[in-house]
């Protein structure tokens, strides 16, 4: 019974430090999302108050996904995104 005890609480507490490290790094499941304008301020590596699609599409995971993204919110088609644009975010489909 002892033993049972005694691998019942280490676990307990390898999942505590565990749970305590993700924290810190701010990996915690409430990970928050950016405000929109901390995000498009952060892309806009040059300041010139409009996203290019080399700005947009860098740091993305899919690069595929991510260019469809730059179309769609492209709305006047100059090949940049103003930051009017970027606040527009296309609305997510429901269900997809």
């Amino acid at each position: 019974m002892k033993l049972i005890t005694t691998i019942l609480a280490t676990l307990a507490f390898a999942s505590l430090a565990t749970y305590a490290a993700d924290e810190a790094k701010g990996g915690g499941a409430e990970k928050k999302k950016m405000d929109p304008a901390q995000a498009f301020a952060k892309k806009d590596a040059n300041s010139d108050g409009k996203l290019s699609k080399e700005e947009f599409m860098k740091g993305q995971k899919d690069e595929a996904k991510a260019e469809k993204s730059f179309g769609a919110r492209d709305k006047d088609g100059d090949g940049s995104i103003s930051k009017e644009e970027f606040m527009a975010a296309p609305k997510k489909k429901k269900g997809a």
